[in-house]
């Protein structure tokens, strides 16, 4: 009994303590309420979602900035603004995305990796009437390419089109179809109209046509200037518009003032081509590439399409 009456009252003061038990309360004054004291570990603020739009945008950057483009691709930006341009568009790295007639591949060196692992890229090519002809090279070229670097192109595919008939997928299979500077090509083969059918029947409803083209000088009389590789905005315009499309906004971010679209050979006269070759290089350097339109068209929701046919 003595051992345990001596045992008794640091069992209790322990009691009263509460060990070391961080949720225990506080001292407070009186009248108080007791305070609960604040955890020893707090959990760390957790990270707001990224915005899709800020996701695009670092990952837009790191392709832009990657090493497999080259530094001559890499000098075209001031003149193209990618980012600002496929941005503008709405382009999302999710995406089924056909871009028409890459040409060489500038934007595919950009859009291809974008797309790499997350969503798809097909390149569109006219089914080449000569083997050995443009087409036939640029599909080639496109080919070794994407055969080359597995890595940055590894799920880009390509998919011949015809001209005159041209089928660029299964109908409503792509959230995105994009030309760089080449409805200027169609305009002058009369194949233009068939081109936007094309692009309408494999988007989805909802889906997005983004078109960048030389820009002729206001009120410019097509039959006059269609030879010069510039267009009237309006006519773009309209080829979209019979073609079943909306216009869903328009930017300046290619415009050029500098560009006076009266030259010699037209819009070849300037950067890249510079197709006077050494004649008045430094001048037509310094005005830089051609003013550009940058139009974005959109495919009506499905109930709307049957509205406006029925």
């Amino acid at each position: 009994m003595k051992k345990f009456a001596t045992l008794l009252p640091l069992v209790l003061a322990l009691a009263a303590c509460g060990g070391n038990d961080a949720s225990a309360p506080t001292a407070s004054a009186p009248g108080k309420a007791p305070e609960k004291a604040a955890p020893l570990d707090q959990p760390a603020q957790p990270t707001p979602p990224q915005a899709a739009h800020d996701m695009l945008a670092a990952k837009l950057d790191g392709v832009l900035a990657g090493d497999w483009r080259s530094d001559a691709n890499k000098a075209r930006d001031a003149y193209r603004h990618p980012k600002q341009t496929l941005e503008f568009f709405g382009v999302k790295p999710t995406d089924t995305l056909i871009e028409i007639t890459p040409g060489g591949g500038w934007y595919a060196q950009v859009l291809a990796p974008l797309m790499q692992g997350s969503g798809s890229y097909v390149a569109a090519v006219s089914k080449p009437k000569n083997p050995a002809g443009e087409a036939a090279q640029d599909k080639s070229a496109l080919q070794k390419m994407f055969e080359a670097d597995p890595q940055h192109y590894g799920d880009a595919k390509t998919v011949e089109f015809d001209g005159a008939a041209p089928v660029l997928g299964a109908p409503g299979s792509a959230d995105v179809v994009l030309t760089f500077r080449n409805v200027h090509n169609w305009v002058m083969a009369d194949t233009a109209p068939a081109m936007f059918k094309a692009f309408f029947d494999v988007l989805k409803p909802g889906g997005t046509l983004g078109v960048v083209d030389h820009r002729a000088a206001a009120g410019a009389d097509l039959a006059k200037v269609k030879g010069s590789g510039y267009l009237p905005q309006d006519y773009v315009i309209k080829l979209a518009i019979d073609a079943g499309f909306q216009l869903g906004a328009q930017s300046e971010i290619n415009a050029n003032p500098k560009d006076t679209k009266d030259y010699e050979k037209g819009v070849w006269t300037l950067p890249p081509t510079l197709a006077l070759k050494e004649q008045d290089r430094e001048k037509y350097v310094a005005i830089g590439e051609s003013d550009r339109m940058t139009l974005k068209f959109v495919k009506p929701a499905a109930d709307k399409i049957f509205k406006t046919k029925d």
